[in-house]
C-alpha cells in the first residue's frame, strides 16, 4: 500500500519550533490549529503580565476565576505532582525567577544571582482548584512549562483527526497509524521510533543555560537548578503530557535511579549524562 498523503505545517510559537502533520487534513485546518496554539500560548505565558496565568499568579491569596483550559491544566499539574512523588511541581515560579530567568531568552541573557537552597512546599498546600476558579497561597507562583506543551500536543493531535502528529518543541503526540500504516516515524534520542497513539518528550538542562550552573530546570527538593548526573532524558509514553512528566521525573531522580524508574513508567527511553 502506498503511503497516504500527509499535510504538514511548521511555525514558531511558545518560544520554540512547532510542526503539525495529518493525513487527510486541510491546509485551513492546520492553520486554525496554529492559531489555537498562539491564542492559548498567549494566555499561559508567565512573561506577559496580562496573560491569564500571570493574573492568577498576581491574585495569590484569594480565589480567582479561570478558564476551562487553565483549570484542566492545573488539575493535570496536581496529578503530575502526585505521580512524580513531588518532583514535578509547577509552583516553581519564584525559584526560577530567583535564578534570573525572568524574561524570554530571546530578549537577553538572564542575570544569575546568588541562590540559596529553599525546598518548595507541596503543590497541594499552595494550589487549590474548584470548578471555574483557583487559589494560590501568598508568595506562590505557577510556571506551567513543559506540562502545558505536552497537554496542548495531545489536544492538537485529537483535533487534527484520527491520523495526526503534533510536535511542540519536542513535546510530541502521535495518533493513528501514520502515513505508511506502521506508525509515525519520530527521531528521539538518536534513534527513529514508530509511534502510534503515543507521546514523547525530552527534558534537558543543556539548552536554556546561563552561567556555569544556572538553567531553567528547578529541583523542588532544593529550589535550585537541578544537578543529578543527567543532562537529558527522552521518553516515549502513553501520551504527550505523560511523556513530559516521566521525562522530567527521570531527570530529577538522577542517573542511579532513572533507568529503573523509566523501565516502570516509560515505553522507551534514552538517558544522557
Amino acid at each position: 500500500m502506498p503511503p497516504s498523503p500527509v499535510e504538514s505545517h511548521h511555525f514558531e510559537a511558545l518560544g520554540t519550533n512547532c510542526s503539525l502533520f495529518a493525513v487527510g487534513a486541510s491546509r485551513g485546518g492546520l492553520l486554525e490549529a496554529e492559531f489555537w496554539v498562539r491564542r492559548l500560548g498567549a494566555r499561559l505565558t508567565r512573561f506577559s503580565p496580562e496573560s491569564e496565568l500571570s493574573r492568577l499568579n498576581a491574585s495569590a491569596g484569594r480565589w480567582h476565576d479561570i478558564s476551562p483550559e487553565l483549570e484542566s491544566l492545573l488539575r493535570e499539574s496536581l496529578r503530575a505532582y502526585e505521580v512524580s512523588f513531588g518532583l514535578v511541581n509547577v509552583a516553581v515560579l519564584r525559584s526560577i525567577e530567583a535564578a534570573g530567568y525572568k524574561r524570554p531568552l530571546s530578549e537577553g541573557r538572564p542575570v544569575a544571582t546568588e541562590l540559596r537552597a529553599c525546598p518548595l512546599p507541596a503543590l497541594q498546600d499552595v494550589l487549590a482548584v474548584r470548578p471555574g476558579a483557583a487559589r494560590l497561597s501568598d508568595g506562590a507562583g505557577i510556571d506551567l512549562g513543559g506540562i502545558a506543551k505536552g497537554w496542548m500536543a495531545d489536544r492538537l493531535r485529537d483535533s487534527l483527526g484520527p491520523n495526526a502528529l503534533a510536535n511542540l518543541g519536542g513535546d510530541l503526540s502521535a495518533g493513528g497509524s501514520g502515513p505508511a500504516g506502521d506508525g509515525w516515524p519520530v527521531g528521539i534520542g538518536g534513534a527513529t521510533v514508530l509511534m502510534r497513539d503515543q507521546g514523547a518528550a525530552t527534558s534537558s538542562v543543556r539548552s536554556r543555560r546561563w552561567g556555569s550552573e544556572h538553567h531553567h530546570l528547578i529541583d523542588p527538593r532544593t529550589g535550585l537548578p537541578a544537578c543529578t548526573g543527567l543532562e537529558e532524558v527522552s521518553v516515549v509514553a502513553t501520551s504527550g503530557v505523560e511523556a513530559e512528566v516521566v521525562a522530567k521525573t527521570a531527570l530529577l531522580v538522577g542517573a542511579e535511579l532513572a533507568p529503573a524508574y523509566c523501565a516502570a513508567h516509560a515505553l522507551a527511553w534514552w538517558l544522557s549524562p
